[in-house]
């Protein structure tokens, strides 16, 4: 399955967006489902790190001091494990998942990730593309789908608007997070521009 789209953050610099969409925290957050995203090293024991996740995750944007968030991020090459369990169908799958980042140079990025449930799962590569526009910045996204199993049984019908609603809450809770920061008045802006 094929997925695109665009998605438009007003009142925002690339900049500000890419430091976001760059951040582990941030992405766990506003992602719906997620149990936790952690950088790992070999293969995950996913029953240890949900045991050992907690929902007091450190600040965000704009709260966070950029250069922190800036150290957390995303590193191409490095690879993430995470826990997704969403509605589809009917079926509450947890997706135990690992995500590589494959190339992440500003304003692109690129990731794959391979995901299992009981008794589906899931292959994906997608990417992002920061666009400038007048009064913002476009988020052009795409992902390739293969999905196995009881999920995959449902159809593209069923799958494409849980894909749907799961996006466009993604992307409003980023963008509600970033309008927090467009009506900073701290210098907070300048300190994240400086970091790229």
């Amino acid at each position: 399955m094929e997925f695109d789209g665009e998605f438009t953050l007003e009142g925002v610099t690339s900049e500000e967006v890419w430091l976001a969409l760059s951040d582990p925290v941030m992405i766990k957050n506003a992602l719906p489902g997620c149990k936790f995203l952690t950088e790992i090293e070999g293969e995950p024991d996913f029953d240890e790190l949900e045991a050992e996740a907690t929902d007091d995750d450190p600040p965000t944007l704009p709260e966070a001091d950029p250069e922190e968030v800036a150290d957390r991020a995303f590193v191409e090459g490095g690879r993430y494990a995470t826990l997704v369990q969403m509605n589809v169908g009917g079926v509450n799958p947890r997706f135990e998942t690992v995500v590589s980042i494959d190339s992440r140079e500003f304003p692109r990025m690129d990731a794959s990730a391979t995901g299992s449930a009981s008794d589906s799962s899931f292959e994906m590569d997608s990417g992002m593309t920061l666009v400038e526009t007048d009064g913002g910045v476009t988020v052009e996204w795409w992902a390739e789908t293969d999905v196995f199993g009881r999920v995959a049984q449902m159809g593209q019908r069923v799958i494409s608007p849980v894909a749907k609603r799961v996006i466009n809450r993604f992307f409003n809770q980023i963008e509600s997070n970033l309008s927090d920061v467009s009506d900073d008045s701290s210098g907070l802006r300048d300190r994240i521009k400086g970091l790229l």
